[in-house]
């Protein structure tokens, strides 16, 4: 994570020309205040809404659900993806207010979190969006069925974690050259920074056009077979997809940006455009940061079937007779067996 501003000072790695000394030079207290303050307050209200949120979702999926579909199976790993990314947080908030004094093992292990979690999240949204494609447009097969297929949430972490890994090695707390004492959790070189965030730009690159083919191909086969059948699934998953690329996309283009700054480039080290670039990360962050706790919100308000076991767990709490038979919670068709 590129977590900057905690004090008064950005992290600097080196100076090695002029163009980074007057970076130096630029003065960003108004910045690291916004940063100090408003991130660490948003950061805590994410952190709850999402710790409560998602595990609803797995509370629901256990104890309602039929966890035979892979539907269900990717739901419930996505809903993992996102606790594991809440459980940073209040590490940032700590950064945000105090500066970093947790240690390197400590700041190597937190941005494990983080980019395992956007990893992971990215790899579900995109299984999740391809089983929507073979359902709408090869409805016929039965792919879902043959052999090897309960493997590919494990090879999906697996991935997940092997593309976090690497990430996590090359950060590092580090020192402030002009004021020893402050220190960050942040890349240990310019390099890494820059090959990082490209790699992360250019995995959600690909995921994108990914999930795009898969939508623009089942949008067509629905237009061309003209079936008045709700895809209920489709829509929450296409919801969900959606608010996860609008959050990260401008996280991703502002932190392409930033390299542009590490890079030298004159238009790229002005004052006034650095502080702008500092601005919109605090802004992208915050949208980006959130999806973890959207989730939940899009199945109570899209799924049919979340939001009635939801009312049943309410009604439970405050001792109400449920308006929901057991037998219309628990007895699932195979078919039907997802939670909507």
């Amino acid at each position: 994570m590129n977590a900057t501003d905690t004090n008064n000072v950005e992290p600097k790695y080196e100076y090695a020309d002029m163009s980074e000394l007057k970076d130096e030079l630029c003065h960003k207290e108004a910045v690291a205040k916004v940063g100090s303050v408003l991130v660490p307050l948003f950061f805590c209200i994410v952190f709850v809404l999402s710790v409560i949120g998602n595990s609803l979702v797995l509370g629901i999926l256990a104890h309602y659900e039929n966890m035979k579909s892979l539907t269900n199976i990717f739901i419930l790993n996505l809903a993992l993806s996102d606790l594991l990314f809440s459980v940073g947080l209040p590490f940032w908030v700590h950064y945000f207010i105090w500066g970093w004094n947790l240690g390197d093992v400590a700041c190597k292990t937190v941005c494990f979190f983080f980019y395992a979690g956007f990893y992971s999240s990215v790899v579900f949204l995109m299984l999740m969006t391809i089983q929507r494609y073979m359902a709408v447009v090869y409805p016929l097969s039965d792919w879902e069925k043959r052999q090897g297929f309960a493997l590919i949430p494990t090879v999906a972490w697996i991935l997940s974690i092997a593309a976090a890994v690497p990430a996590s090695i090359f950060s590092s707390e580090i020192p402030d050259p002009a004021h020893p004492s402050q220190l960050y959790c942040e890349y240990n070189s310019k390099k890494a920074k820059i090959i990082f965030t490209y790699v992360q730009n250019g995995f959600f690159f690909c995921a994108f056009v990914v999930m795009g083919f898969c939508y623009s191909s089942i949008l067509k086969t629905i237009i061309n077979t003209r079936t008045k059948k709700r895809h209920r699934t489709m829509r929450l998953i296409f919801t969900i997809v959606v608010a996860f690329f609008l959050g990260w996309a401008p996280y991703n283009l502002v932190n392409f940006f930033q390299t542009l700054t590490q890079l030298n480039l004159n238009y790229f080290t002005d004052c006034e455009v650095t502080h702008h670039l500092d601005y919109a990360e605090y802004v992208c962050k915050l949208l980006a940061f959130s999806h973890c706790c959207l989730n939940p919100v899009f199945y109570v308000f899209v799924g049919l079937k979340f939001r009635n076991h939801l009312k049943e767990i309410v009604q439970k709490i405050f001792h109400r007779p449920s308006s929901t038979s057991p037998s219309q919670t628990r007895t699932i068709p195979q078919s039907l067996g997802s939670l909507y």
